[in-house]
């Protein structure tokens, strides 16, 4: 029995069917590589009563882990930051386990995609979501680019989620260098920079793309570039 259990945006968020669960696990994995957490592998293992053996992206996966050949025997649990079907590895090692008649279970909890809602915008309002990834002299990817312009097109909002290891200034200055060689209207439009969603740090900062970059931001951290609002969505946002 495999269980894929969301621990949240804040260590306190894991439910208390994900409690239930994890006593009832022989061994309990932690995965630790789609997601910036805010909190220790001692803060879960405080919560969860339970000690937690951390997963890397190579043992999650591999073809053939030890995940999946222990949830072949005994009860195991995965931690994943967020909701754990928010990231597509995740859904692959469900299917690899389909595939070996391994019963599954899964146990949700806040992510983004849902929190993102605190800014007043609608989260039916959104279209599809824009990852950034980390630039280098050869690689410069700016298919998030198009996708902010195919959402527009349809009066969508655009979430863009921030590669782990990117700051947001960094970010920024991508969004930056392409709207000054493509579309300078861009640098006159308010973006929403989300920080550390779930948390008691939790902030939101709206404004320019120019101004942004000038500031600093805790990570994790994720954009949002707002296209034609309802009144209500621009009245919430006023009070950000």
């Amino acid at each position: 029995m495999l269980y894929l259990i969301g621990l949240g945006l804040n260590i306190k968020d894991v439910s208390l069917r994900g409690i239930e669960a994890i006593k009832a696990c022989k061994k309990v994995y932690w995965e630790t590589y789609t997601n910036i957490y805010n909190y220790s592998q001692k803060d879960i293992e405080k919560v969860v009563k339970s000690k937690v053996i951390p997963a890397d992206r190579k043992l999650v996966e591999e073809e053939k882990n030890e995940i999946l050949e222990n949830a072949k025997k005994e009860k195991v649990a995965l931690l994943v930051s967020g909701d754990p079907l928010a990231a597509t590895t995740h859904v692959d090692l469900l299917l690899r386990a389909r595939k070996l008649k391994i019963k599954t279970k899964i146990i949700h909890a806040p992510s983004v995609f849902t929190v993102i809602a605190e800014t007043g915008l609608q989260l039916y309002k959104f279209g599809k979501t824009a990852s950034i990834a980390k630039w280098s002299s050869s690689f410069r990817p700016d298919s998030f680019y198009e996708i902010i312009k195919k959402n527009d097109s349809m009066d969508a909002h655009t979430l863009i989620l921030i590669d782990i290891g990117l700051a947001v200034t960094e970010a920024l200055t991508y969004l930056d260098s392409i709207a000054k060689a493509r579309d300078l209207e861009m640098l006159e439009r308010k973006i929403i920079i989300c920080e550390q969603l779930g948390t008691d740090d939790q902030k939101f900062t709206i404004g320019k793309i120019p101004v942004l970059m000038k500031l600093k931001f805790k990570l994790p951290a994720c954009i949002i570039v707002p296209s034609k609002m309802h009144f209500v969505e621009e009245d919430f946002i006023k009070g950000l």
